[in-house]
């Protein structure tokens, strides 16, 4: 497959925007269309339409470009770039299970199949299914005899069984929708595959659990294992992200930025008249938690609170259906285990126990979603946050959104935490702490994410960090460590939250000084610009000239150094 974007070289402004259009829609076509688990024809088919358009923006006339077009041809520069070294690490991780689990190449290269058009004949496939349980029933003797033997030379790692049973799941659930077109509906199909298929999901589940629990060493099913990464593919995706720091200078961001959030603790906890003992005045915070029922009431004058401080301080324009257009949800205990918080977007998705959660998770859950630490987080949800991005992402340069990146959503969010401290948002001691948590959960998941992913740390000492310096109830700290290594999310998505802030506030320093923007200005503009690496969008708003194949570089650290202060 030679691809050549359906898209001619422009000769003229403002081309880019209808060619990102034509690029998104290539790339999501792939992959709806080829959406088997560790799919090789969706990766070989993403790459040929990567390269496409590489060569497509290697054609352009880049000084005939307006200022939009080029911020928006280095954007698509960088994501193709970005796109191409994850498929080539998704290859590495699949090759580098494959040893636990061989026979998945070929169930992957089945779904696949379907996929093209090309049914083999139902004798042939059943063939192949019993093949693959012959397969596995092998695999899992060996292991099984090298667990028992005093080498055990070829056990994976811990962090690739749970890797391997993961994809196991995926391919079981996979088999069951591709055997769910024909089933019943082709009678030569269902002779031949129905019981061969049935056997090899059962076998597919049991062997998935045994990997859990014999080899990774998951005592139960909410055990976190996780998957780091590595430094290398650390370093390349700070790369892409525009990040000009190392994974260490990072978590010594992180580590700084705790001991100003401390410092705040100690002051308010003195306030409060209980000395230095912080963790005391934390938990007084905690037991401040609604009755059950009202929860959501707080969170509605909560949101308005935000709403109002906001306007009053001529912070950013709000437009009537944005105030009004969120829309609120509860979450299940179930998903609880995994977001012990608040979710937002276009909806708030609200964390509170329920009649049917044991007793102690219920206390915890209260304690974890008191007043306070609510009152911090529905503004970081709702507006100026996550919601605002998601009202204003819909209509200014829509087509940005493919350049999303966790320290412009999560740093926009961050910033604004930042910001309503400095303008004397938390009125009490009670709501600077309440602030003050969440500031040193941000610190802590730089510190934690970063040297998990280094292989530094273990899961559980995460939970460990977060219960011992952070404060949290275990079981939030669990939830918390549990999305953050459960497979949703890139590795530097935790990171984001605090790094991605400092950025956004070393330029609104930048951009807000003596004869610059305005509060309002400011923000506005950035949500103007929709989502992207924040040194682009600084690129932006400065009117830089933006040259071809040259990547904005921004130390954005360097500007709160000179200012002398933590902007925790």
């Amino acid at each position: 497959m030679d691809y050549r974007p359906s898209v001619a070289a422009p000769h003229e402004p403002e081309v880019m925007p209808g060619a990102l259009a034509v690029f998104e829609a290539d790339v999501s076509g792939i992959e709806t269309q080829f959406d088997a688990p560790w799919s090789v024809v969706r990766r070989e088919r993403l790459a040929d339409v990567l390269e496409g358009w590489r060569r497509w923006l290697d054609d352009l006339r880049w000084d005939d470009l307006v200022a939009s077009d080029r911020a928006d041809a280095l954007l698509l520069e960088n994501l193709i770039k970005a796109r191409r070294e994850a498929l080539a690490q998704e290859r590495r991780r699949f090759e580098e299970m494959a040893p636990v689990c061989p026979f998945v190449a070929d169930l992957v290269a089945l779904l696949d199949q379907r996929r093209l058009l090309a049914d083999e004949p139902p004798q042939a496939t059943a063939h192949r299914l019993d093949a693959a349980c012959r397969v596995l029933q092998e695999t899992r003797r060996a292991l099984e005899m090298d667990r028992e033997s005093a080498e055990r030379t070829t056990l994976p790692r811990p962090t690739v069984a749970n890797r391997a049973a993961r994809a196991l799941d995926a391919v079981k659930e996979a088999l069951d929708k591709w055997r769910g077109f024909r089933s019943g509906y082709d009678p030569e199909f269902t002779w031949w595959v129905e019981e061969p298929c049935t056997r090899l999901g059962n076998a597919l589940g049991d062997f998935a659990g045994f990997l859990r629990r014999q080899v990774a060493g998951a005592e139960d099913e909410d055990a976190i294992i996780g998957d780091p990464v590595g430094a290398e593919r650390l370093a390349a995706e700070l790369e892409d992200a525009l990040i000009p720091y190392g994974a260490d200078q990072l978590i010594a961001m992180g580590a700084r930025e705790m001991e100003w959030c401390l410092d705040q603790m100690l002051s308010a906890s003195r306030e409060l008249g209980l000395g230095d003992d912080w963790r005391a005045a934390l938990d007084r915070v905690k037991e401040d938690h609604v009755p059950p029922g009202e929860q959501g009431l707080l969170v509605r004058d909560l949101a308005r609170e935000a709403v109002a401080f906001v306007e009053d301080h001529d912070l950013l324009t709000i437009p009537t259906l944005a105030r009004e257009g969120w829309r609120m949800e509860m979450m299940s205990p179930d998903r609880q285990k995994v977001n012990p918080f608040f979710l937002g977007g276009e909806a708030i998705i609200v964390s509170y126990p329920t009649n049917e959660m044991e007793h102690e998770r219920k206390l915890m859950s209260m304690r974890g979603n008191n007043r306070h630490f609510s009152r911090a987080t529905v503004q970081h949800e709702l507006i100026p946050g996550h919601y605002m991005q998601h009202f204003c992402q819909a209509r200014y340069r829509p087509y940005r959104r493919m350049f999303h990146t966790p320290f412009w959503t999560e740093g926009w969010t961050l910033y604004w935490e930042m910001r309503l401290w400095e303008l004397g948002f938390p009125r009490t001691p009670e709501e600077r702490i309440g602030m003050l948590f969440w500031r040193m959960h941000r610190c802590a998941r730089v510190v934690f994410s970063l040297r998990f992913h280094l292989g530094e740390m273990s899961a559980q000492e995460c939970v460990d960090m977060l219960v011992e310096q952070v404060g949290h109830e275990r079981s939030t700290a669990e939830g918390e460590v549990r999305r953050s290594f459960g497979g949703d999310y890139p590795a530097l998505y935790q990171c984001a939250y605090l790094i991605g802030g400092l950025q956004m506030r070393a330029l609104h320093r930048e951009m807000t000084g003596p004869g610059g923007m305005g509060e309002r200005q400011f923000h506005d503009a950035v949500m103007a610009e929709n989502c992207m690496p924040i040194a682009v969008l600084r690129s932006i708003l400065r009117r830089d000239r933006l040259e071809r194949g040259r990547l904005p570089q921004w130390r954005f650290d360097d500007i709160q150094r000179e200012c002398g202060k933590s902007v925790a």
